[in-house]
């Protein structure tokens, strides 16, 4: 059996000794080789194995150091997408279980000199979302992969199908409205040529005489000249016909346009059950911190813009005064309503979304007068609309 074979005692206490972490300065990356000492890294620098290596680093040292910076990147991402793959995590955890692999590509032979350096890298190239703290650095893994990808584009992608068809669906009721009006005063035209032409024909058949001639004349006159009473009847029985036919056609008319009323109040309730979500929170807006429990910081009562909605219900705030950025729950904000001509934005109801213009507020009510501006519903004036559904934009 030779001197160091692999079960001598010699071999297993040297394995023994190599099992744990070794310092990283006595590492070759090149040889691959751990060294326990500084006299044993300095024996293995001095070697032809590691000379002839060095010769290999020294054609094209750019290239070699490269792909040690790759490996070393991708092997970290790894472990961060494997282990932590959506929570905040110090990077100086992360790195000690990184290397707790023995064969792992070290950083002595990166782009990087330190972790810090490395973690900036990874925060500038959008790989993690990066956060300086008194307690060190904190990073945030982006999972950025096909699968991934694909979910959000589908989902946006049927937003943006789901938009197309409500504006498909408004435009179709607008065009159902102008026909409708379009058709109204036709039909009235026709029912008035109608009243005419039956009254042109009663007026044929019958014969009406009319006695013209002052009250002396009519006295003497003989009672034969005057008209017969069923000719007075008639004329008077025309003109009765006639105004009831009027207010007959004036009834069709008005039926017409309460059925254009139902049909827009209908399609506002429609909207109105599709757009009404108990959340609200949006970017842009200016919203007002109601959180007592921020009050010793001195950020009760005070403004802020959503800079970002986390799940909907939760927003990141951009405090006005002091630049801070705060996350605090929709349950504690409220809307901030502007002054009058002021822009605002439709937060929740039928036109959620919209920016509109404030036209009027109604203090006993706690509602406000808007009018739309921009998009499918441009102009359209909203007369009572409450203060929860509207936000002051930035």
């Amino acid at each position: 059996m030779g001197k160091n074979e692999f079960l001598t005692p010699k071999a297993i206490a040297n394995r023994i000794k190599a099992k744990g972490l070794q310092k990283l300065r006595w590492y070759c990356q090149m040889c691959q080789k751990q060294c326990r000492d500084e006299n044993g890294f300095k024996c293995h620098c001095m070697s032809e194995s590691h000379q002839r290596q060095m010769e290999v680093f020294g054609q094209n040292p750019h290239r070699i150091v490269e792909g040690y910076s790759e490996e070393f990147e991708s092997a970290f991402l790894e472990h961060m997408k494997r282990s932590h793959r959506s929570s905040r995590v110090a990077a100086t955890v992360v790195y000690n279980e990184y290397i707790n692999d023995r064969h792992h590509v070290h950083m002595n032979s990166t782009q990087w000199a330190t972790l810090t350096e490395f973690v900036k890298y990874l925060g500038r190239t959008g790989k993690c979302k990066v956060d300086e703290t008194p307690k060190g650095w904190f990073i945030t893994y982006i999972d950025r992969e096909s699968e991934t990808l694909f979910k959000e584009k589908m989902k946006n992608k049927r937003i943006r199908s789901d938009l197309a068809d409500e504006e498909r669906q408004e435009r179709e009721i607008k065009k159902q409205i102008e026909r409708a009006e379009q058709f109204m005063p036709a039909i009235s035209n026709e029912d008035e040529a109608l009243q005419e032409k039956k009254l042109f024909e009663k007026s044929e058949n019958e014969k009406i005489k009319l006695s013209l001639g002052t009250s002396s004349l009519a006295k003497t006159s003989n009672s034969k000249d005057r008209p017969p009473e069923s000719s007075r009847a008639v004329v008077f029985k025309d003109d009765d016909e006639d105004k009831s036919e009027g207010i007959k056609g004036n009834g069709k008319s008005s039926l017409g346009k309460s059925a254009l009323a139902e049909l827009m109040k209908e399609e506002e309730r429609a909207k109105e059950r599709s757009n009404r979500k108990d959340y609200w929170l949006c970017e842009g807006i200016i919203v007002k911190v109601m959180s007592k429990p921020l009050a010793e910081k001195g950020y009760y009562k005070q403004k802020g813009v959503v800079r970002k909605v986390i799940d909907k219900y939760v927003g990141e705030i951009e405090m006005l005064e002091s630049k801070h950025v705060l996350r605090v729950d929709q349950e504690e904000l409220e809307t901030v309503i502007p002054q009058i001509g002021g822009v605002v934005r439709i937060v929740n109801g039928a036109y959620r979304g919209s920016n509109a213009r404030l036209l009027a507020i109604d203090t006993e009510k706690f509602c406000a007068k808007v009018q739309i501006e921009k998009g499918i519903y441009d102009g359209r004036v909203l007369k009572a609309i409450e203060y929860e559904d509207i936000c002051k934009l930035a």
